[in-house]
């Protein structure tokens, strides 16, 4: 689909100052039209509804809430719609994630605006963006180019479901089997599952190696 004039554009960010910000770079030119803006998935999807925007900018770190859940909403609700996600979040875990659930792009909120609007644009007109680093990391996965130990750990982290990515990532910040589940409205007896799960999937004995490789991970993402 070609790019329009006076494109809607809905903007789902937990930060104010983002979005101030990215309205002003967006509505340069008037060319781009902010209708709304949300910090949660349901004020997002009433947005969403009423207004019918073409393009939804969205941060999948949304607090207490996963912004990767209201994906496969928001595409219910307009199957037509564009979702690029600019985040802070590690591309390398969550591009190829959200692009399977239906967005069209991911960039990092640390790149210049003249790159975030060349992804703007990419996606307006129909086609994928990631940085190209991201594309270099999936060709290289694909072709089994990288070296061993770190496809294996990557690829590793690549089996978690979305909702183990997400408690994984939890752990690695110190939070506890009840303070998880009370962060995503979850049982502590299913939180304790998906731990189990994420231990079979990254190979740990234990619950405390588990822990550790959590925070390593966190602290240190670029053993990835």
């Amino acid at each position: 689909m070609a790019r329009i004039a006076n494109t809607k554009v809905l903007i789902i960010d937990i930060y104010p100052i983002f979005i101030k910000g990215l309205i002003s770079i967006l509505e340069t030119g008037n060319r781009l039209s902010v209708i709304g803006s949300a910090s949660n998935c349901s004020d997002a999807l009433r947005i969403a509804e009423k207004e019918k925007p073409r393009l939804v900018i969205l941060e999948i770190r949304l607090g207490r809430e996963n912004g990767m859940d209201i994906i496969t909403k928001l595409k219910s609700l307009n199957p037509e719609v564009t979702i690029l996600v600019i985040s802070t979040q590690d591309e390398r875990f969550y591009s190829e994630r959200v692009l399977r659930l239906g967005a069209r792009g991911y960039i990092l909120k640390t790149e210049p605006v003249d790159v975030v609007m060349e992804a703007i644009n990419t996606v307006l007109d129909g086609k994928i963006y990631l940085s190209e680093n991201e594309r270099e990391r999936i060709f290289q996965a694909m072709t089994e180019d990288s070296s061993r130990g770190v496809k294996d750990w990557a690829s590793s982290l690549q089996t978690l479901s979305n909702r183990e990515l997400q408690v994984f990532s939890l752990i690695g910040k110190g939070h506890g089997t009840i303070e998880i589940a009370a962060r995503l409205n979850l049982s502590t007896k299913t939180i304790d599952s998906h731990k189990d799960h994420i231990k079979l999937k990254l190979h740990c004995n234990t619950a405390q190696e588990l822990r550790q490789q959590a925070i390593e991970w966190i602290n240190n993402p670029e053993k990835t």
